[in-house]
């Protein structure tokens, strides 16, 4: 068996400490009824492990029968949230523990997925989004909310020159991008903080939301808070996976928008249409089509390879992989990597025909903030 370093062997100390407390404490009471919608014609759509990192637990998606809302039933604590995030983000690893070397920093199906989804988080997809909003104004001043490393200002400063971005993140993440220079102010915590929507009220021309809302506890809440940093007839920019996309049903627990346990809340386009009106805003736009991000059948070979080949070197594993598990797995992994490369080409080369049809997986809202 290789040595284990001594932060290793604490971290895998610590993990097995909280798993031995079991891990129902991590989820809210079950709830009979819609948190969209209030109805009580709830059916189960998905029944799944955490198939990205194999940590202990079973996660449930329910779905309305009345409004189609999907969310996670019973929800993640904030506790449970925080225990299922951490290690998730690879830089977010190894910023915290730059001794520890899990398999997945190699490229095997656990790193692999991280990089596809991470597609998402591109280049030419922060081009695109930012020049969706090329029709209107150049804004004075743009918050983007969950802004990670603030990739989307540094790519999105090129289109709009002179506007100050700044960015808003949970984690350190968002200090390190204003270190790097690619947010010109960096807020660290939640918009729905009251400290935080007062501090920043009605300072901003646009407030951009990429992937966030499916991660919030209360998206409403969210979209409120997002109102009030936002100056009457600024403009909100929301992306979120789209519930309704055909690869849901067709491939089950290994649909990466899914995203067990991380996702809490997938909304149908048309409840966050009506959400926004409700709430003042004007609907600018709407668009099913640029948003599809090309990774749907790469994603699920890369989960279900994850699944099925010998454990990663994890803190929450009982014991290390032994070095014959380590050798099984990168070869079979190697094996792999063709498929895996198949099913990405297939992604792109049909991502045009996706785009058109159910099988487009997100969708994208411009909303003004009426005055």
């Amino acid at each position: 068996m290789p040595p284990t370093s001594p932060s290793t062997a604490a971290r895998r100390a610590a993990w097995l400490g909280e798993l031995a407390q079991g891990t129902d404490r991590f989820h809210e009471p079950r709830r009979d009824d819609c948190p969209w919608c209030g109805s009580k014609r709830l059916r189960t759509r998905l029944r799944t492990p955490d198939l990205r990192q194999r940590k202990p637990g079973t996660f449930v998606v329910d779905e309305c029968g009345d409004c189609a809302h999907a969310f996670q039933n019973p929800r993640l604590t904030a506790e449970g949230v925080a225990f299922y995030h951490l290690d998730h983000d690879l830089d977010h690893h190894l910023d915290q523990y730059p001794d520890h070397h899990p398999d997945h920093h190699a490229d095997t199906p656990d790193g692999l997925a991280d990089r596809i989804l991470a597609a998402r988080a591109g280049r030419g997809r922060h081009l695109a989004a930012a020049r969706a909003m090329l029709s209107h104004p150049e804004p004075e001043s743009w918050l983007d909310v969950g802004t990670g490393h603030g990739h989307f200002p540094e790519v999105a400063r090129e289109i709009y020159p002179y506007t100050a971005f700044d960015g808003l993140d949970t984690t350190r993440r968002v200090e390190r991008a204003l270190a790097a220079g690619r947010v010109e102010e960096a807020h660290r915590g939640r918009l729905t903080d009251p400290a935080t929507a007062e501090r920043l009220r009605a300072r901003y021309d646009v407030v951009s939301m990429f992937h966030h809302l499916e991660h919030t506890p209360d998206p409403r809440e969210e979209l409120r808070a997002a109102l009030t940093v936002l100056r009457p007839g600024g403009l909100l920019l929301v992306e979120v996976p789209d519930p309704d996309c055909a690869f849901g049903p067709l491939l089950g627990k290994w649909w990466v928008s899914y995203g067990q346990p991380r996702h809490l809340h997938l909304m149908p386009l048309p409840n966050l249409l009506a959400e926004l009106e409700s709430l003042g805003c004007e609907i600018v736009s709407t668009d099913r089509r640029e948003p599809h991000i090309p990774y749907d059948l790469s994603g699920a070979v890369a989960l279900v390879l994850s699944r099925v080949l010998p454990g990663l070197d994890a803190p929450w594993r009982p014991l290390p992989p032994t070095p014959l598990q380590r050798g099984l797995r990168t070869a079979l992994t190697r094996a792999a990597l063709p498929l895996l490369a198949s099913a990405a080409a297939a992604d792109h080369v049909l991502a045009p025909l996706f785009r058109r049809t159910r099988f487009s997986n997100a969708y994208r809202v411009i909303a003004r903030r009426r005055p």
